[in-house]
């Protein structure tokens, strides 16, 4: 049985099925995702060659387009660690516990969010901090 907060009806069955379909599709989606931006780095490291004939302008733009596409890697890799997280979460019945108060995160925040590790209230407190 996962955690819901005073007032909130059980999960049922489909809620459940429903978010682990959901985080699943994410995952496959992410990793399609990070597939081809690799690619697209390796394609941009392959063209950049040694730069010979650039000028400036071109060179900068490279550089740019190429950090842009390191970007875009790196956050979508931490969406899929996130994802993978809530799925072994929602395996061991810890979906939707917050990780660092231990109580119920919420069932409504949980379906909005399914990466959800922290309530509300926790979240806030992380997010001052900052």
């Amino acid at each position: 049985m996962l955690a819901v907060r005073a007032g909130e009806e059980p999960w049922t069955e489909a809620e459940v099925d429903e978010a682990r379909a959901e985080l699943m599709s994410e995952v496959l989606r992410l990793r399609g995702e990070i597939h081809s931006s690799e690619d697209a780095l390796a394609g941009l490291m392959r063209d950049s060659g040694d730069g010979a004939g650039d000028d400036q302008a071109d060179t900068g733009t490279k550089n740019i387009t190429r950090e842009h596409e390191m970007a875009l890697t790196a956050n979508a890799r931490e969406m899929l660690s996130q994802s993978e997280r809530a799925l072994e979460r929602l395996d061991s019945g810890t979906y939707g516990v917050c990780e660092r108060c231990g109580e119920a995160i919420g069932k409504a925040r949980m379906q909005a969010f399914p990466r959800a590790t922290l309530c509300v209230e926790c979240k806030q407190k992380e997010e001052r901090r900052y």
